[in-house]
Formats: C-alpha cells, sequence, structure tokens
C-alpha cells in the first residue's frame, strides 16, 4: 500500500492535509517504518494528485503488511463493497450507481454469484476488468458470476455469465455432503435445505430408491450418505447435472450404490416419440432417446420436480414393487388462498381402497413413517389438503389400472418446504401406496 513517510512531529498536520485533499487511506491504519518515521496510507488511484507538502518533510514508501483501521473492520461486507467502488469512480459516483450495487449475494467457496439486476448500468461497461476486480477484492473473492433468469428449456438451466475467473465449478458442503457443480450451467437450491434434513431421517436402510429428478444428487445423496439407502436408481436428462452428479457420488464415496439413467425418463411408444412444440425463445429439449425401463425395483420413489412432477407420477407407479408397493415423495407447488385469518385443519389419515374413509367433516391425518408419534405441526391448510387427497386418488386409479387389481393409498405426511411465490407453497407428500389385501 502506498503511503507518506514522515517524521512523527509532524504526522498530525501531514495526516490533517491527506484528508483535507480527500487522498487519505482510511482502510489503513498509520505505522511505524524504518528510521523512526510513522507512515500515513495514501489513496493508490489518486497518486497522481498527490502535491509533497514543502513545510512537512516526507517521501512515498510502500507498507508490505498494511494493517486494517479501527473503521475499517467494522465495516459490513457490503459497506466495504460500497467504499470501494465509490474510491474507483472518485467523482463519476452517483445515487444511480449506488442502488445498482448489491446488498445481498451467494458465495460458493472463492467464486461469489452476483443477482441478475446488479451492475446493469451503463457507466459500469466503461470500466472493464477493473469493476469486477475491484468487487472480488471488497468481497475476498477469486471468481465472479452473474446470475441471470433460468432458462426455459425444460431442465430449469440457470443462465450465469462467468464475470471473472476461468470456469465456475464450485464445492458446497450441506449436512456433511458434499456437493461440487458449475454455477454457470446447473442450480444449486438452499431453500430446500428442510426437506434434504427431512430424508436423511428417513428410515431407508435395506431399501432401493428411485431418484426421478435427480438433478446434481440434491436429494439421491442424502439417501445414500445418511437414510442408508441400499442402492438409488437416479434419472436425470441434463447431461451437466449427470457430470456433477457422478463427481458427487465419488467425493462421498457412494458411487458403488448408485446407477445413473441419463435421459427422459417420461413413458414414451415409439409411436408417440415426436418432439413437443418448442415454446417461442427456448432450447429444444432433449430428444426422447430412451425409454426408462426399470419396473418392480423400488420400495421408495422420490418425485423432486417442481411446480410439478405429474409428468413422472405413471413412471413412479410402474417402478414400485408390485407385490409389496413402497411410499412415493411427491413434490408440488399448491397455490394457497390468502385469508384474513389462515384457517389450519388438523390432519387425519385417509386411505383410498380400504374400509377406512374420511370423516364426515373431511379432515384427514397422516401419522410419521413408524406411525407411532403425531407429526410435529401437523396441521395443514384446506388447499394442501385437498391436493393431497386429490393426488392420492389419482394415483390410487393409476396403480390399480396398471396392475389390474387393487392398491391401497394412504396419505403419511405433507410437509411444507418453502414459499415459492406469494401464495404458492412447495409441498412434499408422502405417499404409502400398498397392493390391498385379498
Amino acid at each position: 500500500v502506498p503511503a507518506l513517510a514522515t517524521e512523527p512531529r509532524f504526522a498530525q498536520r501531514l495526516r490533517e492535509h491527506l484528508e483535507e485533499e480527500r487522498l487519505l487511506d482510511g482502510r489503513y491504519r498509520l505505522q511505524e517504518v524504518p528510521g523512526g518515521r510513522v507512515a500515513l496510507p495514501v489513496l493508490e488511484e489518486k497518486l497522481d494528485r498527490l502535491r509533497l507538502p514543502r513545510e512537512m518533510p516526507c517521501e512515498l514508501v510502500q507498507i508490505q503488511d498494511p494493517v486494517p483501521s479501527r473503521a475499517a473492520r467494522r465495516r459490513t461486507p457490503a459497506q466495504k463493497l460500497r467504499d470501494e467502488l465509490r474510491r474507483l469512480l472518485g467523482e463519476s459516483w452517483s445515487e444511480e450507481l449506488e442502488r445498482d450495487v448489491p446488498c445481498a449475494w451467494q458465495r460458493h467457496g472463492d467464486l461469489v454469484l452476483l443477482s441478475e439486476d446488479s451492475f446493469r448500468a451503463e457507466p459500469w461497461e466503461k470500466l472493464g476488468p477493473a469493476l469486477w476486480k475491484t468487487v472480488a477484492s471488497a468481497l475476498g473473492a477469486r471468481r465472479l458470476a452473474r446470475r441471470g433468469r433460468v432458462l426455459p428449456d425444460g431442465m430449469r438451466s440457470p443462465s450465469v455469465t462467468l464475470l471473472l475467473g476461468q470456469d465456475g465449478w464450485v464445492e458446497h458442503v450441506d449436512n456433511g455432503i458434499r456437493y461440487t457443480f458449475d454455477v454457470t450451467k446447473c442450480m444449486f437450491s438452499p431453500g430446500n435445505i428442510t426437506e434434504k434434513l427431512r430424508v436423511a431421517s428417513l428410515p431407508c436402510s435395506g431399501e432401493v430408491l428411485v431418484d426421478l429428478y435427480a438433478g446434481i444428487g440434491y436429494f439421491t445423496l442424502p439417501y445414500l450418505v445418511h437414510a442408508s439407502a441400499a442402492f438409488v436408481h437416479a434419472c436425470e436428462w441434463n447431461g451437466h447435472a449427470v457430470e456433477a452428479l457422478r463427481r458427487n457420488l465419488a467425493l462421498n464415496g457412494v458411487q458403488d450404490r448408485c446407477r445413473i439413467h441419463h435421459g427422459d425418463n417420461r413413458q414414451v411408444s415409439d409411436a408417440t416419440r415426436l418432439q413437443a412444440p418448442c415454446p417461442r425463445g427456448a432450447s429444444p429439449s432433449p430428444p426422447l432417446s430412451f425409454q426408462l425401463e426399470l419396473r418392480d425395483v423400488a420400495d421408495r420413489v422420490n418425485l423432486g420436480l417442481i411446480p410439478s412432477s405429474e409428468e413422472g407420477w405413471p413412471v413412479a407407479c410402474r417402478v414400485l414393487k408390485k407385490d409389496t408397493g413402497g411410499v412415493l415423495h411427491i413434490h408440488h407447488n399448491v397455490e394457497t388462498l390468502p385469508a384474513a385469518v389462515p384457517p389450519r385443519s388438523p390432519v387425519l389419515r385417509v386411505e383410498r381402497g380400504s374400509l377406512e374413509e374420511a370423516s364426515s367433516d373431511g379432515e384427514v391425518q397422516h401419522p410419521t413413517e413408524d406411525r407411532g408419534k403425531e407429526t410435529l405441526g401437523a396441521r395443514i391448510r384446506p388447499e394442501w389438503q385437498r391436493w393431497a387427497e386429490g393426488t392420492a386418488a389419482r394415483i390410487w386409479g393409476l396403480l390399480a389400472e396398471l396392475h389390474g387389481q387393487p392398491w391401497r393409498t394412504s396419505i403419511l405426511h405433507v410437509e411444507a418446504v418453502k414459499s415459492y411465490a406469494p401464495h404458492v407453497h412447495h409441498l412434499v407428500l408422502d405417499l404409502e401406496c400398498r397392493p390391498a389385501l385379498p
């Protein structure tokens, strides 16, 4: 850091002079240098304006290990970012630019992911690479990327631009599980952490799981690492996600207990293998190059696709073990109508295809997997309850049609994962599906 070194008796006067000329670098403390002198840090970008006062003998030196000032240590990262940018812009700084500086961002190791609406004003473009180097330095990062809108390609591919650095591969640790992925190619949803923790606690020892929408392994890995699933069939059609999934399985030492099925898992016959019309501006979906051949293998099926996993319901029914059935974990976005006092109903268990039916007031109960204790927060909104009952009925019908014999579906649990949008909640239905006893 550049600094002016002077005798201690001149230090205060020199400091006042530098502050008046706005040349003092307040990020660092005054420091002693060889010769018994005091060094006052100055702004490197304003060295051309530096005029050494004759009445105060001093010289320009470099401080090798600058010590942050007390004020600098108190600054939040957002404040530090604004201060560094204000210093970079100098007199060009404006309120418009300040509004364009982000207050929050995602950090993945040494890479910071900025929001899509940050640094969009025209003056930023004139700064070129200096802008991104300043931002990275202020935030303690080596690489920068900026998020865009999710692409309408059927894969929820991110539109992310790498601003600084050679590649977008990052590593993230979540509940003791290591995930690596390319932020410019794959999405990572921290909002699903509660569901990943719940999945990790499920009793899956000895079970075979089919994950119909595996992605980079958001749920596949908790099932394998923490829930002790014996084997997972992971289905994914995004090639970038498949590459990340392969790496993640190896990173966590569970690659021998998982088989990846790369392609579109929807049921399609040869006669209907036609590409669906592509919306304007969207990238075409990958060709339906294969039909998932799994059948009669799963004790449990994860359908972690939103806003709806409905296209995967027939496939989920087909892969369930036909003699014993299993549990479906069905994700869906459900609209909840606003109300002055949101009504919440106690949930009672409901079964389809058995002698038990819902009570006259329509309440249904869902016990936990071990059916021993009532689920915490086991009160759901009427809209959620109606969706759960409707889904259970649909699955019941699909299973009966597929196997030509009656099945029983029982609502075990409805989990509210997160608020997806105003009055829209991301829910998960745990639905037990068993062949009906003769």
